[in-house]
């Protein structure tokens, strides 16, 4: 018999090295299906005001028919050169707090998914903090690259032609520009994510008839991966909703040329507001939407897959 339990893989279950070189292959192909997405929402959010394309399709069909299909993937290389050593500080820092969240919780008899709630938000919340040293880097070199030529933005000779200039008119400094927006941005959105979809998962799960004394039968493959992916899709809905103006703000901050005089982030709201009005701040909101939702099911689906594949055998 199989107990609901077994559906959760806990961090000393895991082969860490498998874990590591698989998922990192496995990260890698669903960053290649969904980094046209974030090239997308990264241009609508930095679009000047009388740039016309200002919507996701006229920005694809735009980068398209100027650079081409390569144009999707300007700056892909900096992301996956520092993604690797960022996923590994991210995933060993959410398990290891989920864990330990669930352990400080117990004496509080606090319902399953309220439980999970706290411990996954937590959990993301300390991962996201502890991966923005390589995280930022990597963000604002991209994200110069996605948006090189396009309403006035610089071009560059890639991604260590932006670090060295950068480095040249900032020092390193410039490199972690936006640092505190980015931890106000990603860590509650990681927060928000992994609580929606830590919670949302047990709530199916109950909907469907399981509970932690379900003993009949485990879930089948199937079963599993259709409640990760809607507990997914419900993660991504509502952290996009909550974090979208943060991260419209942090983005055009990022992109600014060093030659121009910088704005602070409530200068970047007035100006957002100026020119579109409240709804101003939720630029990108509906690509951000799609990728967060695609990205998080993809990429919870993948990792729960990850987990059940790296499980050490019990002697």
């Amino acid at each position: 018999m199989a107990s609901f339990d077994q559906k959760e893989i806990n961090w000393d279950k895991l082969d860490k090295t498998k874990l590591f070189v698989v998922g990192a292959g496995l990260f890698t192909g669903v960053t290649v299906a969904l980094y046209p997405v974030s090239v997308i929402k990264t241009r609508i959010q930095v679009a000047s005001k009388d740039t016309a394309h200002k919507n996701a399709l006229d920005v694809l069909k735009n980068i398209v028919k100027v650079d081409g299909i390569p144009g999707l993937y300007r700056g892909f290389g900096t992301v996956i050169t520092g993604a690797i050593p960022a996923r590994i500080i991210f995933l060993s820092s959410l398990e290891i707090t989920k864990v330990a969240a669930i352990k400080m919780l117990e004496p509080f008899k606090i319902s399953e998914p309220v439980q999970a709630a706290i411990a996954n938000g937590l959990g993301g919340m300390a991962a996201s903090v502890s991966a923005q040293a390589v995280f930022v880097p990597i963000d604002v070199i991209s994200q110069k690259l996605m948006v090189q030529g396009y309403s006035g933005h610089t071009r560059y000779n890639g991604g260590l032609d932006v670090a060295r200039k950068i480095i040249k008119m900032d020092g390193f400094r410039g490199l972690y520009r936006g640092f505190g927006l980015s931890i106000m941005t990603y860590s509650p959105s990681s927060a928000v994510w992994w609580a929606s979809y830590g919670s949302s998962q047990r709530v199916i799960w109950r909907l469907l008839g399981h509970n932690s004394q379900y003993e009949l039968s485990a879930p089948s493959q199937w079963q599993l991966a259709c409640v990760q992916a809607s507990g997914g899709i419900f993660a991504g809905a509502v952290a996009s909703c909550v974090t979208t103006p943060l991260d419209t703000i942090k983005t055009r901050l990022q992109v600014m040329d060093n030659t121009k005089e910088r704005p602070r982030a409530r200068q970047v709201v007035r100006s957002l507001i100026a020119e579109d009005g409240w709804k101003g701040l939720y630029r990108g909101l509906g690509p951000r939407f799609f990728s967060m939702s695609a990205w998080g099911t993809s990429m919870i689906v993948s990792y729960e897959y990850l987990k059940r594949l790296c499980a050490k055998v019990d002697d």
